[in-house]
């Protein structure tokens, strides 16, 4: 079995062969290490493998997990999962980045907890592109309305967009997901200046996120192993 510190290698040289395949530069598409359920051992490993941005799903052991990697001073922390709003004080607090505002009482709360000595908090809007009901995430045709309020807000700074598609019965229909989301980007980081992401591609499909204009995928299985049930 691969070490962890192999296994990303074997990742980055993924991002590096889809971005030549359709000629982007690697340097175009960032890897957010998708760490949720893994100890702080792996992550320490692969921050010293050079991995700086790790994305967790679930606040109370992200916490515990922060606490243990204090001493990881340009460690880039990402919350990716639904927000409740009683966990957002948390999260202002304690995350340099928010992947999954999907509606603007979760963006207000945000600005209003998130405390003047710190860097405005890096979000992105979530869009449920293929309309799942099990999934969290805004329409598209509700994208500019959310983007408007969140860039009125001065303790968050409008990064982008993420999504998770629906998983494709076919590569004809992932592509039109990927594609749907890279027009709503485009057309976003047309208006506003400080857009510059779209997080989109995990373990299984980077190469055709990557190919349809990601800027960042998430990925865990690929790096961690699989995902332990909690």
């Amino acid at each position: 079995m691969n070490s962890i510190v192999e296994r990303l290698k074997e990742v980055r040289c993924q991002i590096e062969n889809a971005c030549q395949q359709c000629n982007r530069s690697p340097d175009s598409v960032q890897l957010l290490a998708v760490s949720k359920t893994k100890p702080a051992t792996a992550i320490r490993q692969l921050y010293q493998a050079g991995q700086r941005a790790f994305g967790e799903n679930y606040l109370q052991e992200a916490l515990t997990k922060q606490q243990e990697l204090s001493d990881l001073e340009a460690i880039c922390w990402h919350f990716i999962g639904p927000i409740q709003s009683n966990k957002t004080r948390d999260i202002a607090a304690h995350f340099d980045w928010v992947q999954s505002i999907d509606r603007a009482k979760i963006a207000r709360r945000l600005n209003e907890q998130r405390t003047a000595e710190l860097q405005p908090l890096q979000v992105l809007i979530q869009v449920n592109i293929d309309d799942e009901s099990s999934k969290s995430g805004v329409g598209p045709e509700q994208v500019a309305d959310l983007a408007k309020y969140i860039s009125d807000l001065p303790q968050l700074t409008l990064r982008g967009l993420m999504t998770i598609p629906a998983a494709a019965s076919s590569a004809e229909a992932q592509a039109e997901s990927f594609a749907s989301m890279q027009r709503l980007y485009s057309a976003l980081a047309s208006q506003y200046p400080t857009v510059d992401t779209l997080s989109m591609g995990m373990s299984n499909d980077l190469a055709s996120a990557i190919a349809a204009g990601s800027t960042m995928v998430r990925v865990g299985t690929s790096l961690f192993g699989a995902r332990e049930k909690t």
